[in-house]
């Protein structure tokens, strides 16, 4: 993991300095105004903090269960798979509840970059023609998806990890 995060740091690092209304002209200007510089802008901001959530979590690993595996002469692979992986797990749902969020804002932009259509355009007109009803009707949506986004995140969470549950619930 070490050489592994060692490598993909200072690139998460990079992809998160360039500012999103940046990149969003520049998607819609190799991919056209379709789904796909939608679907990238999406990834780009979901990417990051899942990727440091999930390294994160595979770092901090429960060091006994670890040492009972190895004096059981398991290997690497079943030490990761049993262990390190669904340790790790916590973590990568907390980053995928972060991101849940944020894709919505990602696609929001790259819609008000350059689409027709969605949530992006529909807030820019309307802020553009000062109709506050309507602006306030985007933000409204744009949450409702960003909390129902969250609500399925916890959801896997709870089917995928029920251990945490479980845990959450006896302290």
């Amino acid at each position: 993991i070490r050489p592994v995060r060692l490598t993909l740091y200072p690139f998460l690092i990079i992809s998160q300095t360039v500012p999103l209304v940046v990149i969003a002209p520049l998607l819609a200007i190799w991919f056209g105004f379709g789904w796909v510089p939608k679907i990238i802008m999406s990834v780009i901001v979901v990417f990051f903090p899942v990727a440091v959530s999930l390294l994160e979590g595979l770092q901090s690993y429960d060091v006994e269960m670890v040492e009972l595996m190895r004096t059981m002469k398991a290997s690497r692979w079943q030490i990761y798979r049993m262990v390190r992986l669904p340790g790790a797990m916590p973590a990568f749902f907390a980053g995928m509840k972060i991101s849940a969020a944020y894709c919505v804002m990602g696609a929001v932009i790259s819609e008000w970059t350059g689409a027709s259509l969605g949530l992006g355009i529909y807030l820019s007109r309307a802020m553009s023609s000062f109709e506050t009803a309507a602006l306030f009707a985007n933000i409204a949506l744009i949450v409702i998806l960003s909390l129902a986004l969250f609500g399925a995140v916890s959801f896997a969470e709870k089917k995928a990890v029920p251990w945490v549950r479980a845990r959450r619930l006896q302290e």
